[in-house]
């Protein structure tokens, strides 16, 4: 697992450097105007993005979306249609993003089945709307979490960790979560986001590292356009 996410860094890392050399090549004159209209435009990152996403093991759905969008904003300029483009756009968006949360597993070969028999797993899906909840477990093993032009908070201040790793994957497009904890848990937040982000805002002080070691929350998925946060009171 983390020699893979140390693959995607560098992969990322090198596309960056890539872009930057192109961009500065193009500021002095290198490529033609015809290169340039093509390919320096800032669809080709969410494409170039979604491209290394597909080539992991994890997060192949959310690989799926950002060529999508990109390719459609970077297809909107160079296709004569005699219709209006975001009556187009958002539909097939949402079409898409349905077809992903119906296969999401088999495409990202989650292995990890979640069977939704008490309050230790969340499964939320909240589209153009959303809630609070108060969740009270006492051995609490993580869940799934959606957001789609909307969101939900969970209130999980009186909860504990089950023993070893639990995850929550998120999916936010457009929407967003906010999730209030303990300041003990052990939180890692390994989230993928684009034109967003997801912030750990829920320790205030110092924690015996004794006491949390044996147990942690890992928070992963894809954010876009949409946030998350992690509060204590």
């Amino acid at each position: 697992m983390e020699h893979e996410k140390k693959e995607k860094r560098l992969l990322i890392g090198f596309l960056i450097i890539i872009i930057g050399l192109a961009l500065l090549a193009s500021n002095f004159g290198v490529f033609s105007y015809e290169i340039r209209r093509y390919f320096f435009r800032w669809e080709m990152i969410l494409i170039g993005i979604g491209v290394i996403m597909l080539a992991g093991k994890e997060n192949k759905s959310s690989g799926i979306i950002l060529i999508a969008v990109g390719g459609a904003f970077y297809l909107r300029d160079f296709i004569d249609i005699d219709i209006n483009f975001w009556q187009l756009f958002w539909p097939s968006l949402l079409i898409l993003i349905g077809i992903l949360m119906i296969f999401r597993r088999k495409i990202d070969h989650d292995q990890d089945e979640l069977i939704v028999e008490n309050e230790d797993i969340i499964d939320d899906t909240a589209i153009f709307g959303g809630g609070d909840r108060i969740v009270t477990s006492q051995n609490f093993k993580g869940g799934r979490i959606t957001a789609i032009f909307g969101g939900s908070n969970f209130n999980m201040s009186k909860s504990k960790l089950a023993p070893g790793k639990n995850y929550i994957d998120v999916l936010a497009i457009f929407g967003g979560t906010k999730l209030i904890v303990p300041e003990e848990w052990n939180i890692k937040i390994q989230v993928t986001s684009v034109f967003g982000g997801f912030s750990d805002k829920h320790r205030t002080m110092p924690v015996d590292p004794e006491l949390t070691r044996d147990k942690q929350l890992i928070i992963k998925g894809f954010v876009l356009f949409g946030g998350g946060e992690i509060k204590s009171f």
